[in-house]
């Protein structure tokens, strides 16, 4: 039976087990997840929070991370910013990016989150307001949701995946991690 591991990954925290030979020495995946034969399903960049997910086989793996099969990843974003009502149909329309335009996302302003502080926190300036949006992208490039909102204007301060597919944070805190229930259909 295929397991997967829902992680809520730390902010500063490498998305492999290991360091990279010549780089600097940077918390990985090994000082929290001592689970044999499993490996991450996409990744987070070193400046990302939230739901990451590992399992031992790989069918599941490509289903949750090659974008063909377009599982929705929902993020709660923090920006610097209130950006209006045109901004956030662009998002929805999809932006034009360097290698591209993005599929549509869907989007909405939100209440601030009631979520774990981060470490380092996020800069505040008094001068420059902040809002914080719920974006769900069916695509995975390299800092996509960072790119989409700085194109609309909006730089990303804070970012955390919340959700992929059915899967979500929910009852996971910063750092640890628990095993899926049920996973048989997804291996398609």
């Amino acid at each position: 039976m295929s397991r997967l591991i829902l992680f809520n990954k730390p902010y500063g925290v490498l998305c492999q087990f290991s360091n990279e030979p010549t780089g600097p020495a940077r918390p990985t995946l090994a000082g929290y997840i001592d689970v044999p034969g499993v490996y991450p399903a996409g990744r987070l960049d070193l400046d990302s929070e939230g739901l990451l997910l590992l399992t031992d086989d790989g069918r599941l793996q490509a289903r949750i991370a090659d974008p063909r099969f377009k599982m929705p990843k929902t993020y709660l974003v923090q920006v610097e910013g209130e950006p209006d009502a045109g901004s956030l149909d662009q998002l929805r329309r999809g932006v034009r990016l360097k290698d591209g335009p993005t599929l549509p996302a869907e989007v909405e302003r939100i209440d601030a989150p009631e979520l774990w502080p981060r470490d380092p926190p996020v800069r505040f300036r008094k001068t420059v307001p902040d809002c914080w949006l719920r974006l769900t992208i069916r695509e995975g490039r390299n800092r996509q949701v960072r790119r989409m909102t700085a194109a609309i204007g909006h730089g990303t301060l804070r970012l955390v995946r919340w959700r992929i597919g059915d899967w979500s944070l929910d009852g996971v805190a910063p750092g640890t991690w628990r095993e899926a229930e049920d996973v048989a259909g997804m291996r398609g």
